[in-house]
């Protein structure tokens, strides 16, 4: 009975994905859209010689460019127009959510609606080009004094070099941040994470083929082979539970007078996630540790030896004090990103605007401290959270040099991106449905009025 009940929801969802026209043309223009990304990837930077630029790459990737080339769909280690990929408009954003949380005339600018959003918007396009053309610029810089016994990387360099790099490079990471917001618009799902989605999933055959190579070669056995994509599947179950976790604040709203009319008492809640900053603090975190060793990768300084080679040897992955450190910036930035993106004070205020409250706490400051409390605790859950599933990938690297797609980062934004875009097709047929219910409806009165 119940496999039959199944199978008619199936149907009926098919049937109605079928005749939602709408729905279908914005999946389509996504999966156009990220089709021209994939294909830009593929289109290098002029002026670099591809074989002398894959041997430094091998011998100078890891660390933070591993990271970064992951999020670029590898469009970092073939140094093609897309290689900053979409990342500055991402820090911009970040940027102006700090500043906004910071600066009383961008928090006012926030507070006036579309229009303020509109303006924010606009600053961040800004910064993501000023963002851009700096690191365009200190890639090409570098670029010039890379050199591999097949030669430079750059096979003339100068000025005409570095401004062709710069324009090329900026123009891509505009056009991605442009492709971006018009699959938001015209597509489905988010448009920045959908880019990002698809660069992390780019990689994975090429992560698979790794792994089964591993096995190949005799670095682990079958057993421990399917052990670890049972791990794998595990963590992505476990990983979608925890993102789908809420704590739920009951709120009552006595009853009130609506024009002539009485309206009854009403109780609702406020969602809290357990899991608030997202895959905020392990980026982050990664940038942060990951970013002096890509350095000294660059300068050859770990050759020189000294106690500074020492510090970097013990960031490398799997090492414990990389470990610690990493899982503590996860901890901070947790709770810094959660501190940013939810108010206590403001929610409490909203509430005792409207007459609402929380049963059992006076309202005004009391219900802001029990919003604050039940966050802290939520928050340090989810922290713990983010430090297990970021962790546990780096005892496996170290053990096994397993690829880094198969890191904790890649895994959170690949399941997230996924269930967004899977809980927006949901409200595309279910508005569709109503159309169709509110068209009948319609179409009946209609009907009714002219019979009589």
């Amino acid at each position: 009975m119940a496999s039959a009940v199944e199978q008619l929801a199936k149907n009926a969802n098919w049937g109605a994905f079928s005749k939602a026209t709408e729905l279908k043309k914005r999946i389509m223009f996504a999966l156009g859209a990220l089709l021209v990304y994939r294909l830009g990837t593929y289109i290098p930077v002029p002026g670099i010689d591809p074989a002398v630029w894959e041997s430094i790459y091998s011998q100078k990737g890891g660390g933070i460019l591993d990271m970064f080339n992951m999020f670029s769909g590898g469009a970092l280690q073939r140094m093609t127009i897309f290689a900053l990929n979409i990342m500055p408009y991402i820090s911009a954003s970040i940027i102006m959510q700090l500043a906004s949380a910071m600066s009383p005339k961008l928090e006012a600018l926030k507070k006036e609606g579309e229009s303020g959003r509109t303006k924010i918007n606009q600053y961040t396009r800004y910064l993501t080009v000023i963002l851009a053309s700096i690191q365009a610029y200190g890639l090409a810089v570098g670029l010039e004094g890379m050199q591999s016994s097949m030669g430079s990387a750059v096979i003339d360099p100068g000025f005409f070099f570095r401004a062709s790099t710069v324009i090329t490079i900026v123009g891509g990471t505009v056009f991605l941040m442009w492709l971006g917001e018009q699959i938001t618009q015209r597509g489905i799902g988010n448009g920045i994470s959908l880019i990002i989605f698809a660069g992390i999933v780019a990689g994975l055959p090429r992560a698979f083929g790794a792994v089964l190579e591993l096995g190949r070669q005799g670095q682990f056995n079958a057993i421990e082979l399917i052990g670890l994509f049972v791990m794998v599947v595990a963590v992505i179950a476990f990983i979608v539970f925890m993102e789908r976790a809420q704590r739920r604040v009951i709120v009552q709203y006595p009853k009130r007078q609506v024009g002539n009319q009485m309206a009854a008492a009403q109780q609702n809640h406020i969602p809290l996630k357990l899991n608030t900053s997202g895959v905020i603090p392990p980026i982050f975190a990664s940038s942060l540790l990951l970013l002096p060793l890509t350095i000294v990768n660059f300068t050859g300084a770990s050759a020189s030896g000294g106690v500074f080679s020492q510090v970097v040897a013990a960031l490398q992955h799997g090492q414990p004090l990389y470990m610690v450190l990493y899982g503590s910036l996860i901890v901070f930035f947790a709770f810094f990103y959660t501190a940013i993106v939810f108010n206590p004070q403001e929610n409490a205020e909203m509430l005792r605007k409207y007459g609402g409250f929380v049963p059992g706490i006076r309202p005004g400051a009391h219900t802001a401290d029990y919003l604050d409390t039940v966050l802290t605790r939520i928050t340090l859950i989810g922290a713990l959270y983010l430090v297990l599933i970021c962790l546990l990938p780096e005892f496996m690297i170290a053990q096994y040099s397993i690829p880094f797609y198969f890191g904790g980062t890649s895994l959170l934004i690949a399941v997230s991106v996924t269930m967004d875009t899977v809980a927006q097709i949901h409200s595309h047929l279910i508005a569709h449905q109503y159309e169709g219910l509110i068209k009948k409806t319609k179409l009946k009165g209609t009907r009714d009025i002219g019979r009589r």
